[in-house]
């Protein structure tokens, strides 16, 4: 079943006492074949196989447990065994072997801008499954091409493995190599980092030191469950107490360089998901709106700061629907601004064939193009010249 699942592309793979196996693509749940339901025992095998050899004896005796697993020859998995009213269940997210590359993700072109920096924080959010991991893993990799540095990573657990080629790179798997995400932090800024990357941003105490990393000259990536630069925002300055949100408010203005926040939709015109996005660098002014807690205005100076690269949400999603790559209704579920909206009653009204674009040449802001035999466009094309 898992090299089935693989094969046929799937995200994840789900096995639950009292119900049939399954598995998810394109953000779809699709049972496998002719499965019967799966009882307590089958399952706690399957949990056997994939557990290192003191784990099966943790989660039975706490009923949750998290961990990596690796079958050869054909790919790694994020594995989460839990127990539940009928018994016990696993999920195991699927990651490919290597890396992806930026230029095969359709990402924003602006995000090759964060190739370019050399200190700061830099946060990907978004929901569970919505590519966080992903994204964080092309700039990873495309950063171990083009610089001589070292690499930090900090995860729970580690996800995609990368090869060293002119970057010193270090992967470490919290509860393995170390026990927590404060106690790795503390002992990578005694480790000569140069980036870091942080699984999550999980309480206070880790986001102080992630701050205090950016702040002495290192890179530090990492993610957090937001929806928006400015949910984001929001998020880090709840985590402290009232009496220090004012300083925490400074710190943030001056530690923070980008905010991308992206959510998969579903495709119109095939099969599988795309991206949309939100990106935020920040310059003075939105330092400015942060060190004053003016967060609600940030929308509009990076709607302001499209020449700079920066997208909003809402303009991602028109982008991709008049490019007839979503539909309306999509479009109309995803948008914070649900209601009557021009875009959705032209693209319903549009003379072009369902789910294709009138002028299928237009290059938009916030979509990115993979490349091809007519020359490279987004990301593509910056790596391209980079080099």
């Amino acid at each position: 079943m898992v090299r089935f699942a693989v094969a046929h592309n799937a995200s994840d793979i789900h096995m639950a006492s009292y119900n049939a196996p399954a598995y998810r693509v394109h953000g779809v749940v699709t049972y496998f074949e002719g499965m019967p339901p799966l009882d307590d025992e089958t399952v706690l095998g399957y949990i056997a196989q994939v557990l290192p050899p003191d784990g099966l004896a943790d989660f039975i005796a706490t009923g949750d447990y998290d961990c990596s697993y690796a079958l050869e020859g054909c790919a790694r998995f994020r594995v989460n065994a839990f127990r539940q009213r009928h018994g016990s269940s696993l999920v195991m997210r699927i990651i490919k072997e290597k890396p992806p590359e930026m230029s095969s993700l359709s990402l924003p072109e602006s995000l090759g801008k964060i190739l370019q920096l050399q200190e700061g924080l830099v946060l990907v959010t978004g929901p569970t499954g919505s590519g966080k991991s992903t994204t964080l893993a092309a700039i990873i990799n495309e950063i171990n091409k083009m610089k001589y540095l070292h690499i930090i990573t900090l995860e729970d657990p580690v996800e995609y493995m990368h090869t060293p080629n002119k970057c010193i790179i270090n992967q470490r798997e919290m509860g393995e190599d170390s026990e927590t995400y404060s106690t790795a932090l503390k002992s990578a800024l005694r480790e000569d980092p140069d980036v870091i990357l942080m699984g999550e941003i999980r309480d206070l105490e880790s986001m102080e030191i992630a701050l205090r990393a950016a702040e002495t000259g290192h890179l530090v990536f990492s993610t957090l469950h937001t929806e928006s630069a400015a949910k984001t925002i929001d998020r880090l300055i709840d985590m402290y107490p009232v009496e220090r949100q004012k300083q925490a408010l400074s710190q943030l203005s001056t530690t923070l360089k980008a905010v991308v926040s992206q959510r998969l939709l579903p495709r119109a015109d095939t099969k599988g998901r795309v991206g949309m996005f939100e990106v935020m660098f920040v310059n003075s002014a939105i330092a400015n709106l942060i060190r004053e807690n003016k967060i609600p205005q940030i929308e509009q100076n990076i709607e302001l700061n499209q020449g700079a690269g920066m997208i909003t949400r809402k303009m991602s999603i028109e982008n991709l629907l008049a490019a007839g790559i979503i539909s309306p209704e999509t479009a109309y579920e995803y948008s914070f601004d649900a209601g009557r909206n021009e875009m959705f009653e032209d693209a319903t009204s549009s003379s072009a064939p369902p789910g294709r674009p009138q002028n299928s040449g237009t290059s938009l802001p916030g979509v990115g193009r993979k490349s091809g035999s007519q020359g490279l466009g987004g990301t593509a094309a910056f790596l391209k010249n980079r080099r």
